[in-house]
């Protein structure tokens, strides 16, 4: 739950950020990826290595990191 409400509060801090100039966009979207990417490396990652399928999990990781790129690529 903690972890929840640091996305909410860091969603409010880009929302107040962005409407102040509009030059802060990228940065503010830069940023709440950033925090995704600690929430998923600090949580999900160590709980699915836990039960013993660590290979599979990192494998999983790894490809669902490739199809988001190559989606991001052909998607623009």
């Amino acid at each position: 739950m903690i972890t929840g409400l640091v996305e909410v509060v860091g969603t409010l801090i880009g929302y107040f950020a962005v409407t102040v100039s509009q030059a802060i966009l990228p940065f503010a979207l830069a940023f709440a990826g950033g925090t995704m990417l600690y929430v998923v490396s600090d949580e999900m990652i160590p709980e699915t290595h836990a039960h013993g399928s660590q290979r599979g999990a990192t494998y999983a990781l790894l490809v669902g990191f490739c199809v988001m790129l190559v989606s991001d690529v052909l998607l623009g």
